[in-house]
């Protein structure tokens, strides 16, 4: 890719008082290099996800499993366009920071708002994954909602304290997490083309959805699965090079998973029939049983319960560094860019986790499943926002370029990315897409108490 047409057009006023606190924090804490940001794209985006979906798409038949395809294209779009904007504003805050540039204070607050409740509700939604794949060994515990609570608030909370106590701690053990999470994913694959039962397979929509209607409905969902590849835009202060190594990181990172997630749906689904996995809290375990027994289902959960562990610590470290950056650029209360004697965003990841301890009490009324659903589509949707604005910000970018066959390309990427992030929100479907609204609007006094 020729890089002359997408050298940085922003003014330094655009960045507020977050440069000069960037540079210096950036000489001091470049610790992440290409293995660590493809660690933090791929560990946050294989987690939860992954290890539920085949609950989730049970229901759509065949047909919902073209949703991968989809998603992880879409996916790709966005990843591209990510990558041409970070070359551009190579700046801590990721998509927030993107559109705060290209589109103003107001789009980058909601941008901010929402992408932060993204992570609070997708790490709310991993707990509950983790307590559900938990339940294999300790039966009693997703039976009771209460045990269930407190398990997952324990989780969060440690999970938290590493974040808070070294970066370097956190970086470590997300590396480690994410090569142990591939395991059990790659052995899944191979068990299930090694046992396949075709008549497993499910009929190609046994719904009464319009086709259209069923791959925007299992796109949104997928994506919950995808979501989190932008996670490595993020901490781009703590980056060697982020304008070189986050565009390898993203790419790199989109197409392992798509590869990952196509192979081991297929998988399950030559193992075990559609109407057993609709009502599987532990749809993995539950595949290798069918092979293995007991023993299957043991090793699959204990690289559930690592995977959900990796995703858990990646999207706490990118709600900590999101709050970190709006209010470095004094969109959120000053408290926000208080750190710890080690350097990170200590206010933030305790805030970070009191809305997350409130969100789980709250929802953990719904029953193990249909909690973890409200959660995967809300963090889904939230996302989904934040990539639209993010190819709308790149519009404004590129009206400054000189007109060229590069210039013409991105346009057509961006417009690309928006469209496909457009039909993922259409999927979400009213209810979601109200919540989402909803929680806008409550940020919106914040915004007017810290607005300058």
């Amino acid at each position: 890719m020729n890089n002359n047409n997408i050298s940085p057009k922003v003014d330094a006023s655009d960045f507020n008082n977050s440069t000069s606190s960037n540079s210096s924090s950036s000489s001091n804490n470049n610790e992440i290099g290409f293995w660590r940001g493809w660690s933090i794209a791929v560990g946050c985006a294989i987690g939860s996800g992954v290890f539920m979906m085949p609950t989730l798409l049970a229901p759509y038949g065949l047909l919902g499993l073209s949703g991968w395809l989809i998603a992880g294209g879409g996916t790709l779009l966005v990843a591209l366009s990510l990558s041409r904007l970070v070359r551009r504003i190579p700046k801590i805050g990721g998509p927030y920071a993107y559109v705060q540039a290209g589109l103003g204070t107001l789009a980058g607050f909601v941008i901010a708002w929402t992408y932060w409740i993204a992570c609070i509700a997708a790490i709310s939604g991993i707990a509950i994954a983790f307590v559900g794949y938990l339940g294999v060994f300790i039966p009693q515990i997703p039976e009771s909602r209460v045990l269930s609570l407190l398990c997952a608030l324990a989780l969060v909370w440690t999970i938290v304290a590493l974040n808070i106590r070294s970066l370097e701690g956190s970086s470590r053990f997300q590396v480690v997490s994410t090569l142990i999470k591939i395991l059990p994913l790659l052995f899944m694959i191979v068990l299930g083309f090694t046992h396949m039962e075709p008549a497993n397979l499910p009929p190609l929509n046994p719904t009464d959805l319009h086709p259209l209607a069923l791959l925007a409905t299992v796109t949104t969902l997928v994506m919950w699965s995808f979501v989190g590849i932008e996670t490595a835009t993020v901490p781009a202060d703590n980056m060697r090079e982020p304008e070189k190594t986050i565009p390898k990181v993203l790419i790199a990172a989109v197409l392992t998973i798509l590869v990952i997630y196509l192979l081991v749906s297929f998988a399950i689904a030559l193992l075990v029939p559609a109407e057993e996995l609709m009502n599987s809290s532990a749809p993995f375990a539950l595949a290798a049983s069918k092979v293995m027994g007991p023993t299957g289902a043991a090793l699959i959960t204990l690289g559930a319960l690592v995977s959900t562990l990796g995703s858990l610590n990646a999207n706490t470290l990118t709600a900590g560094n999101v709050a970190l950056a709006a209010a470095k650029d004094n969109l959120l209360p000053a408290p926000f860019k208080r750190l710890s004697a080690s350097g990170t965003p200590q206010f933030s990841f305790v805030v970070s986790g009191l809305f997350v301890s409130g969100l789980l009490t709250l929802n953990y009324t719904k029953g193990l499943i249909a909690a973890f659903t409200f959660m995967a589509m809300l963090s889904t949707l939230s996302t989904l926002m934040a990539y639209a604005f993010c190819a709308v910000s790149e519009f404004y970018f590129l009206k400054s370029d000189q007109p060229s066959p590069e210039r013409n390309r991105a346009i057509g990427l961006s417009l690309a990315a928006f469209l496909y992030a457009f039909f993922a929100i259409y999927g979400a479907g009213w209810e979601i897409v109200f919540y989402c609204f909803m929680l806008i609007l409550m940020g919106m006094p914040i915004y007017a108490l810290v607005r300058k």
